[in-house]
């Protein structure tokens, strides 16, 4: 009698490993590519996400391979090698990896310089992207083009899904006056592409000239959320626990640069809920649901955070739920919890939005891409549909520009 439970629990922790989803990194090593490194001295910008679908890691399947090329430096992102850093931390100094130098890409400086580069002919991109332009792994990439091309270095990109969808376009364009490790490229806050597909559109669009090759996946279709492709998720960051949370971190990540409610950081459900000591969860829940966005609903929700803002206080709010991840909108989600709340407690909104300062103003404005949304959200009654319908054209053209790059 006890072996079907021990079966189902052996069925329901190996299923991954019979993904019918070959990544860039499978494929790589299978269909001839390391000839292509024969004679030359290679470099990996990865971290705890470079994995293949069997959880091998990249940089060891490199190590395994080497014969006929010398694997020599390593390149680790935001969070570093292991992904254990904090957003935003600095990190330096961390320990060698398979007796290879880690280059640290977020500490005193966030491009490979001339030094880490010395000798190098090959940097091979492997991380795990969000979908969400404010994530820097994808600035990483474009910082390392950028560098690559002054050397005449190739870059090879082995490509994964994008986790949200191929889909979802949704949010405003970067403008130049806010280009920044936040949001380097103007692409829109939800731009519906992998890491290889926005290599190429880095490259042609921004007129970089790297000698780029992407390594394909094999069996990803774009309407495909990274649950569906049956692959195990590896959190890309501390506070992306789960496959679904990069959706929610495009739902409320935004609204947590206004430091004004908890967004389920410092709980067990980052970027899920909105909440504060101050505000009525059910009456939240009633006002955001008349909307009637879709595919969403909301939850009246009762926590209490473990750190972070409104550490150890009782918080009401609500969580947010995808009902249809096909009509799904975040940034729309977002913005009408923003207006929401400025109209349901405009004694709390009100005071915080106009004594922000200057550095967080500047962040916000970042992270949209433009500083139109905080005019709309300090200036007007009743902001949410405004900030909604901002850049509407802007995404629409880019939604053509793309096609061009689209690899599936």
């Amino acid at each position: 009698m006890k072996i079907l439970p021990i079966l189902l629990f052996f069925l329901s922790h190996t299923l991954f490993l019979f993904s019918s989803i070959d990544l860039g990194v499978d494929l790589f090593f299978q269909d001839g590519h390391l000839e292509a490194l024969k004679g030359k001295r290679v470099g990996l910008i990865t971290n705890h996400t470079g994995v293949d679908k069997r959880l091998r890691r990249t940089a060891s399947l490199l190590k395994e391979h080497e014969k006929d090329y010398s694997f020599v430096a390593l390149f680790a992102p935001e969070h570093g090698i292991n992904g254990v850093a904090y957003a935003s931390e600095k990190v330096e100094g961390e320990k060698s990896v398979l007796g290879l130098p880690v280059h640290s890409l977020h500490g005193k400086t966030r491009r490979p310089t001339e030094e880490m580069l010395k000798g190098i002919d090959v940097l091979i991109y492997d991380i795990q992207d969000i979908g969400v332009r404010s994530f820097t792994y994808i600035s990483t990439l474009f910082y390392v083009m950028e560098e690559a091309v002054k050397k005449n270095i190739e870059v090879i990109v082995l490509d994964r899904p994008n986790p949200i969808d191929g889909l979802l376009v949704d949010g405003p364009m970067m403008e130049e006056k806010w280009r920044s490790f936040i949001g380097y490229a103007n692409v829109p806050y939800c731009h519906g592409m992998t890491a290889g597909e926005l290599a190429l559109f880095f490259n042609t669009e921004y007129k970089i000239k790297c000698k780029l090759k992407v390594v394909k996946m094999r069996g990803w279709k774009r309407a495909m959320s990274f649950k569906d492709t049956g692959l195990y998720w590896v959190p890309p960051s501390p506070h992306m626990p789960e496959a679904d949370t990069p959706l929610f971190y495009a739902t409320t990540g935004i609204i947590g640069q206004l430091s004004v409610v908890n967004i389920g950081v410092g709980y067990t459900l980052p970027f899920k809920l909105i909440g504060a000591p101050w505000i009525n969860g059910k009456e939240l829940a009633l006002k955001l649901n008349e909307q009637k966005l879709p595919g969403v609903h909301f939850v009246p929700f009762y926590y209490r955070p473990f750190y972070g803002m409104f550490k150890a206080e009782d918080c009401e709010g609500v969580m947010i739920v995808a009902t249809n991840s096909e009509t799904f909108r975040p940034l729309s989600v977002q913005y009408m919890i923003i207006g929401i709340l400025k109209t349901l407690y405009p004694k709390k909104m009100e005071p915080k939005i106009k004594s922000i300062s200057s550095n967080a103003k500047n962040l916000f404005a970042k992270a949209n891409g433009s500083e139109i949304i905080y005019s709309l959200l300090e200036t007007e009654k009743y902001p949410a549909w405004k900030m909604i319908a901002h850049q509407k054209e802007e995404r629409e053209a880019f939604l053509i520009k793309r096609q061009k790059y689209l690899l599936y």
